[in-house]
């Protein structure tokens, strides 16, 4: 085994009782070792995603994600390979990394499995030089998700995608990714999120009551093809619009006869594009707040309020 680091204690942000953020401890716990197949990763920067306090918000939910008490916090993980056990190839340490870690990723160590997924054993990626740890560390889930659901929904010139909660952390990934395929995007958000909107090449409306009439204000030639990244009303609006089904999709509920997305479906290849066109510029990714790990309630809450334009992350 590579190894460059023999730490023996390590610290985790934890859950001792499933719940709100005022549950969360930052705990001393055993370093973990990289045994064969794995690598171990000191990391520098977590990001978050609804889904991190959505699956520990209680004991039914944490159990459908396969979350057992004491539970780990966050999937989004940006470091450097520290360990390299045996048979792994592909890693050596000293390389920097990013990836998911499934409700695990806020510690000053993770250990990945060199070729698993992110819920199970965890996943790695290089980073490309030029995006740093805090950036890479926002890239995985809202990356994935963001290119499941324009996958779905194939958006391309001429068509004018409708995003629904366009101005969160997905969304951020949805807008700019759609409008270098050609589309034009309408984006729904507050008041406070309109220029942020505009800044990524969406054109905002306000979400709420009449938001269909709104739309057809902004795309009298119609809507084509809708993302709703919040929950199902700009769904239904696009049905109301005349989008076709097939041209909807969903990425926090259900709609029957929508195809819902889910990043971990996302096409092989999708994250590492995802990355280098961050590297090259060509795709940015606002941080709307840095904390230290020692502020991980006072991050979890902010980014639980879902009004954050960009991404949260927790830096280790």
């Amino acid at each position: 085994m590579q190894q460059s680091s023999v730490d023996t204690s390590s610290r985790a942000v934890q859950f001792e009782s499933f719940g709100g953020p005022e549950l969360l401890r930052l705990r001393e716990v055993p370093a973990p070792q990289a045994g064969p197949g794995r690598i171990r990763v000191r990391v520098t920067a977590a990001g978050l995603n609804p889904m991190d306090w959505f699956m520990t918000s209680d004991a039914a939910t944490a159990a459908r994600f396969g979350l057992r008490l004491p539970s780990g916090f966050g999937t989004d993980y940006a470091g450097v390979v520290d360990q390299v056990g045996a048979g792994v190839t592909g890693f050596a340490t000293g390389d920097r990394v990013f990836g998911g870690a499934l409700s695990r990723a806020v510690a000053d160590h993770v250990v990945i499995d060199a070729t698993g997924t992110i819920a199970v054993g965890g996943d790695a990626h290089h980073t490309p030089d030029g995006v740093d740890d805090r950036t890479a560390a926002t890239l995985t889930i809202a990356g994935c998700t963001a290119a499941a659901a324009l996958a779905v929904v194939a958006p391309g010139p001429g068509d004018t995608l409708l995003v629904g909660g366009a101005g969160g952390g997905v969304g951020v990934f949805v807008v700019q990714l759609a409008r270098r395929a050609g589309a034009r995007v309408i984006g729904t958000g507050s008041a406070t999120s309109a220029e942020a909107l505009r800044a990524l090449g969406a054109e905002p409306v306000a979400y709420g009551a009449g938001l269909a009439d709104r739309v057809r204000a902004l795309a009298p030639g119609g809507v084509t093809a809708a993302i709703d990244l919040h929950g199902t009303d700009t769904a239904q609006v696009a049905r109301e619009l005349g989008v076709p089904d097939r041209r909807i999709t969903t990425i926090a509920a259900v709609v029957d006869g929508i195809t819902p997305a889910n990043g971990a479906n996302a096409a092989a290849g999708a994250i590492e594009e995802i990355a280098r066109l961050v590297a090259e510029g060509q795709l940015r990714v606002p941080l709307a707040a840095t904390f230290p790990v020692e502020r991980i309630r006072d991050a979890v809450e902010l980014q639980a309020g879902r009004h954050v334009h960009g991404k949260v992350v927790i830096d280790l």
